[in-house]
């Protein structure tokens, strides 16, 4: 991948916020930051403070993909409710500036978790950890979507039927190979589709570890990031993108809990987890599991295979690009793996 592809226009961009902030003095430095492998992300520095720009990335891209807009206006709406978000500061909609649309947002200091075995904190913090990500996916699930003024968000209904549609199309737009493993799984989620149950909520669509700010000296989420994917849809999904982390083994794309001992690290099992879940949002259990976890694969095998694919047109975001394709037919595996066996 080509770094300067990604480097942002400084004086435009100074400019430019010299126009829209008050008390703006220049900006002292500027660094992208290495992870966001959809959406390049930078770290703005000016003499007063700190903020976060997220921009679209250059070149040709997927349909519906990288849609920052979406992202300022559900992080915008969120401000007012009980799950935590950074601060919107202001959306640019002029490609003139740097090259793409991009908008700011304050700098959350905290810790970010990237391995969700938590390797760096005690079995309490970690027991802690997990059942805070609880308590902020049901509050996201149960925010009432008019009031936060959501209700053209997204389409209520049918959500993983244009879910799938959705991603297949997304994963045939970035096809480099043929998959077996994928191929199956697209067949299968087709065949398998449940019918709607009428459930609908705002759906983050990402919603794992290293998506959310921890404070230093505490167990409380700060923020919650990238809500590039975030809709009006499904809760299951979210639950189901979360618990995806229990079948995951170290393969590049992301590390995983496969193969680790939780109880004696402190962290809940599968069943636990979205016992939990479940407990809070006062149900019973949740039907057609496998289909979520499933679906869940599928996207993020499509999420991958758009960042390869992006790798080989020079216009990647994430520097390990070739190692997260390598991971799409595992994911595909993996699915598998669960279909036949639940």
């Amino acid at each position: 991948m080509n770094d300067d592809v990604h480097n942002l226009d400084l004086n435009k961009l100074s400019e430019y916020l010299g126009h829209q902030l008050p008390y703006f003095n220049g900006i002292k430095t500027s660094k992208k930051f290495a992870t966001g492998q959809s959406n390049p992300t930078y770290l703005i520095e000016t003499p007063e403070k700190k903020y976060v720009l997220r921009k679209k990335p250059p070149g040709k891209l997927l349909p519906s993909a990288h849609a920052v807009d979406r992202e300022y206006r559900i992080i915008k709406a969120l401000e007012k409710t009980a799950v935590p978000v950074p601060k919107t500061i202001l959306l640019c909609e002029d490609e003139s500036v740097i090259g793409t649309i991009f908008y700011l947002m304050e700098f959350v200091d905290g810790r970010i978790f990237w391995d969700p075995s938590l390797p760096e904190i005690d079995s309490e913090q970690r027991s802690a950890v997990y059942k805070e990500t609880i308590r902020v996916m049901t509050a996201l699930h149960g925010i009432d979507i008019e009031k936060a003024n959501l209700l053209s968000f997204g389409k209520p209904g049918n959500y993983f039927e244009r879910q799938v549609n959705r991603w297949i199309t997304q994963y045939r737009a970035a096809e480099t190979e043929h998959y077996p493993e994928v191929e199956a799984l697209i067949v299968w989620l087709e065949q398998e589709m449940p019918e709607d149950d009428g459930l609908v909520s705002i759906v983050h669509g990402d919603y794992r570890l290293y998506n959310m700010i921890f404070d230093h000296n505490s167990e409380t989420i700060l923020a919650v990031l990238d809500w590039e994917l975030s809709t009006l849809g499904h809760p299951y999904a979210d639950l189901a993108y979360q618990c995806m982390n229990w079948y995951i083994p170290q393969i590049g794309i992301t590390p995983g809990l496969a193969g680790k001992e939780l109880e004696k690290l402190g962290i809940p099992s599968e069943d636990e987890y979205v016992e939990s879940y479940c407990k809070k949002m006062s149900i019973d259990s949740i039907p057609n599991w496998s289909f979520y976890l499933a679906f869940g694969f599928f996207r993020l095998a499509g999420i991958a295979q758009g960042v390869y694919k992006r790798s080989l047109q020079g216009n990647a975001s994430a520097k390990n690009a070739n190692q997260i394709g390598a991971a799409v037919p595992i994911l595909g595996q993996i699915a598998l793996s669960i279909i036949n066996n639940k």
